[in-house]
């Protein structure tokens, strides 16, 4: 507990911590972790709840590293499945959602956060496919009295049709229910999405312009918009990025968002120069290594209030980024842009063919 009184009397920002000590549950836990009531690990802290302060707590003692870092949404799913688990009634429902859920889904979660990687956007992916497992199997059960096993095509394409689009996240289980020779008889095929909005050259250089000299959005949320914009990147990878993939090289700056780092042209290289001078959370005002930092200790932004800030300004994300990325390929070698950019090779050389075929057609019409 002394090395947390010190962290906590060194920070920059004093009457911050003044003003979350008043609350009486940052009291009571302060007290049970000074007394020993409450084991100063991440399961003391489990035991106690997820409570807002708790959960903040917990970022400041693995913000000192008091505690291990922990994955957070790792945890979360971890708890999710066993709460979705104890409400499944019944036992043929309960064992192949239980394995679906544990030997596919979280061991590969697992995987992804052991390699250091996102695992947010995975987390999400996971639980819809489990929730729409269960759905499925619990009505095969209560309308047919099949399992996982005795299922059949027609029981699928039924289910298929009957309800929203939603259903067709079933398609993982059964990939895996093949894979596992649980059942080698349903085949699902991919549902084609719905067609992205359409993102012209001439509406990708307005926001850049905009976000670059207007006044439409704070700082942080601008340069996010000009990383999408400038070099096609996720949003979820952008609110992960870490001031120290920006580096000065020569006169001017480079950012590291592949295996080969990219130059940053001005005027964007003076906005991130300025971005990187100001960024400090709002809890403790110090700089926690995150170019994005959350008003959340130890955290980056998050990639939803990203992405939401920049949808009200009125850019499309997804065709947003299909846009750059294909002028991109335009005048980048396409294994160059996947390296500088972070892409695969074979996604990178499909919008290159893409954006030839609508290169071939433009002078065609002109």
């Amino acid at each position: 507990m002394s090395a947390l009184v010190e962290a906590l009397c060194a920070a920059d920002r004093p009457e911050s911590v003044h003003t979350w000590k008043r609350s009486t549950t940052v009291q009571d836990l302060l007290i049970g972790l000074s007394v020993g009531d409450i084991p100063l690990t991440h399961e003391g802290l489990d035991a106690v709840g997820n409570d807002r302060q708790t959960a903040h707590l917990r970022r400041v003692l693995e913000h000192h590293e008091l505690l291990p870092p922990r994955d957070r949404y790792l945890a979360l799913f971890e708890a999710w499945i066993d709460h979705k688990l104890t409400a499944i009634e019944h036992t043929s429902v309960l064992r192949y959602a239980e394995q679906f859920a544990t030997w596919h889904h979280l061991k590969r979660v697992r995987g992804i956060a052991a390699a250091g990687k996102p695992t947010r956007g995975p987390v999400h992916a996971s639980k819809q496919d489990i929730t729409e497992t269960i759905k499925f199997l619990t009505w095969l059960h209560d309308t047919h009295g099949r399992d996982a096993t005795t299922c059949t095509q027609q029981d699928v394409d039924h289910w298929l049709a009957e309800g929203p689009t939603t259903r067709h996240l079933v398609r993982t289980f059964f990939v895996w229910a093949t894979a596992a020779r649980i059942n080698r008889t349903v085949t699902i095929g991919h549902r084609q999405p719905e067609p992205p909005a359409t993102f012209t050259q001439d509406e990708r250089l307005h926001w850049i312009r905009e976000l670059l000299i207007g006044t439409s959005e704070s700082l942080p949320y601008r340069v996010a918009g000009v990383l999408l914009l400038l070099y096609a990147q996720p949003i979820a990878k952008i609110a992960a990025l870490r001031a120290e993939h920006v580096t000065q090289a020569g006169h001017g700056l480079q950012i590291a968002l592949g295996t080969e780092p990219v130059s940053v042209p001005e005027p964007f290289a003076r906005l991130l120069r300025q971005h990187i001078a100001t960024r400090t959370t709002l809890v403790t005002g110090t700089d926690t290594g995150w170019l994005f930092p959350s008003r959340f200790t130890g955290r980056h932004l998050h990639p939803g209030t990203v992405t939401d800030r920049l949808r009200a300004l009125g850019i499309p994300l997804l065709g947003a980024r299909r846009a750059a990325l294909r002028e991109l390929v335009i005048h980048v070698p396409p294994p160059i842009a996947a390296e500088m950019l972070g892409y695969s090779y074979s996604m990178v050389h499909r919008h290159a063919e893409l954006a030839a075929q609508q290169w071939n057609r433009y002078p065609a019409q002109r």
